[in-house]
């Protein structure tokens, strides 16, 4: 195989699927369409790509698998307790706090935050309103209903376990968790691509994690800039723990805890 092939394909979920292929690595890519090639029997892109061209429901399915799906309930619980005093904080200073998360795959992580909100004493739940986003429609389906079933790679109950108490937020059927209808009021969810979107606007917190380790550098400024923008002035932002914000960006905001990757939104950046 060549790289003529495969750019030829990649041009194609660009231009015609409107897939932003150029903002991502190419091993990311290749894992991707590498994984749909499989299960369509195809040996080569050019193969792969005439599959891709003839028929719509692979288009949709290639689509879903470039979407960047990986997540869980309370990744990194060091970071959580973090995320926790940030909260904590915003709750006493303001009356109502926006909270965006952001990339939020099928909603587990805005259903941390929101349970975090309940289950933290300092915390007023009341004043807390999260929006998570995705560009993925099915993922969002999924983050709507608040039902997820438990896999052999993934053990909700370790995952929930960061809570003392998790039975409070989540009712469990055997493997089948189900997020109650308290904590669901706290979060909704929309569509949104931070690659072609417009900036959102006048939220305290972003939480995007894990998203930049997926993105060549030289896009990760412009949708960095897209966060920055969506942030009131002093707002909180949290990245992936093997993330870091490129240097051009650093005049946008300050570290607030440079171990868990939080940073604030510099009231004086001009954004």
């Amino acid at each position: 195989m060549t790289d003529d092939p495969f750019d030829e394909l990649l041009s194609f979920v660009e231009n015609e699927l409107q897939f932003a292929t150029s903002h991502y690595n190419d091993s990311y890519l290749d894992r991707r369409v590498s994984s749909r090639m499989r299960r369509t029997g195809s040996d080569s892109y050019a193969e792969y790509l005439s599959v891709l061209q003839d028929e719509p429901d692979e288009q949709e399915a290639l689509l879903e698998a470039m979407s960047i799906n990986v997540t869980g309930f309370f990744r990194n619980p060091d970071v959580w307790s973090g995320i926790a005093d940030v909260l904590e904080t915003l709750s006493d200073e303001k009356s109502s706090v926006d909270v965006w998360s952001a990339a939020c795959a099928d909603g587990r992580e805005p259903y941390s935050l929101a349970m975090l909100a309940h289950d933290v004493d300092g915390i007023d739940e009341s004043r807390i309103d999260i929006l998570g986003t995705d560009i993925s429609e099915p993922a969002l389906e999924t983050a709507r209903e608040g039902v997820y079933e438990e896999s052999r790679t993934a053990d909700m109950d370790d995952q929930l376990s960061f809570l003392d108490d998790y039975s409070r937020y989540v009712d469990r059927d055997d493997r089948t968790y189900r997020i109650a209808d308290d904590v669901q009021g706290t979060a909704s969810f929309e569509r949104h691509d931070l690659i072609n979107d417009d900036p959102k606007s006048g939220f305290d917190l972003v939480v995007c994690r894990n998203l930049f380790i997926y993105i060549d550098n030289e896009y990760k400024r412009s949708m960095l800039e897209v966060i920055a923008e969506s942030l009131r002035p002093g707002g909180y932002l949290v990245i992936g723990k093997a993330e870091t914000i490129p240097p051009t960006l650093k005049s946008a905001f300050s570290v607030y805890d440079a171990r868990l990757r939080i940073y604030q939104h510099d009231s004086d950046s001009g954004r």
